[in-house]
């Protein structure tokens, strides 16, 4: 597993699947999954939100890079 990008460009999330999908500055796309509804929340209200990914996302929960 390479190191995930760290600048936080976009946030989304399907509610009904918990995949939390994260787009950084570098145009690179993640999708999380198993990711409860509070942590996008926190996430979505953060002020600091690259700090939130690497605390709370990033190593926290499984991945795929989205090619799109």
């Amino acid at each position: 597993m390479h190191a995930e990008p760290a600048a936080v460009a976009e946030v989304d999330y399907d509610e009904t699947h918990e995949k939390l999908f994260v787009r950084f500055q570098s145009g690179e796309s993640h999708m999380y999954v198993g990711v409860p509804p509070e942590v996008h929340r926190s996430f979505a209200e953060a002020e600091g939100k690259d700090r939130f990914f690497r605390e709370e996302v990033s190593g926290c929960y499984p991945y795929n890079q989205l090619l799109i």
